[in-house]
Order: C-alpha cells, then sequence, then structure tokens
C-alpha cells in the first residue's frame, strides 16, 4: 500500500461502517433523509438503546450529525463524509486489483517457469 493511501486510511472511520447494524442505519438514513433513535430502532431488530449507541459511534467519526428536534435527535448522514469513505473504499480496492494482478502474473510466471523447464527434462516415467 503507498504511503499516501495510508495517510488517507482513516481506520475509525472504517470500524464503525464495519458493523452491519450501524451500515443499515446509514442506508435507513440515506433513504430517508433523516430519522431518530426511536424511528430507526422501530426499523432494526435491535433496542432503541442499541442505535443510540450505535449513533454515537456513527457520530463520533463525523458520518451522523444530530439536531434537536423537540424531545428527540434527529441524525442526518454527512454527505462529505460519506463521500470521504467511499474515496477511501476505491483507492483501497484499487491497491488490491494491483497487488492482486501482481500475485496472479508471478504465478503464471512460475508455472511457465516450471512447463518450460518439464518440456526440457523431457517425459517422465
Amino acid at each position: 500500500m503507498s504511503a499516501v493511501l495510508d495517510d488517507r486510511v482513516d481506520d475509525d472511520l472504517w470500524s464503525a461502517i464495519g458493523d452491519p447494524t450501524r451500515r443499515r442505519m446509514l442506508d435507513l438514513l440515506l433513504s430517508e433523509g433523516s430519522g431518530t433513535a426511536t424511528s430507526l430502532s422501530d426499523r432494526l431488530p435491535v433496542t432503541r438503546q442499541a442505535v443510540a449507541k450505535h449513533l454515537v459511534v456513527l457520530d463520533r467519526v463525523g458520518l451522523v450529525h444530530a439536531s434537536a428536534v423537540g424531545r428527540e435527535r434527529q441524525f442526518r448522514v454527512d454527505q462529505a463524509q460519506l463521500a470521504r469513505a467511499v474515496a477511501q473504499l476505491t483507492d483501497v480496492g484499487a491497491a488490491w486489483d494491483t497487488r492482486l494482478q501482481r500475485i496472479k502474473r508471478l504465478a503464471e510466471a512460475i508455472e511457465h517457469g516450471v512447463s518450460e523447464k518439464d518440456r526440457e527434462r523431457g517425459p517422465r516415467r
């Protein structure tokens, strides 16, 4: 992985996104535009308290922001931070594609080298 890529990858951000419940919450917030801990818990198989804890994690990494609406807090996805996460994922994917291509070329070279040596030795008995 390049030094530039290492500087761009935010482990806290990816740890937050790595949880399936938090990803589902982000999906719901994106599709609905906003939501509260109560409204999200109505659509998820977890308690309101669990949703509130997940929202704290998402807020800490900047993926959501809250505003007070009456007695509840309304959460919205931060589009800029989500775009940053997508850019990081794209960069990490490209780096892995490069690595996998290198591994493929090495494997093919080894296979080709073994085949040449086998031909030079002649048939096995």
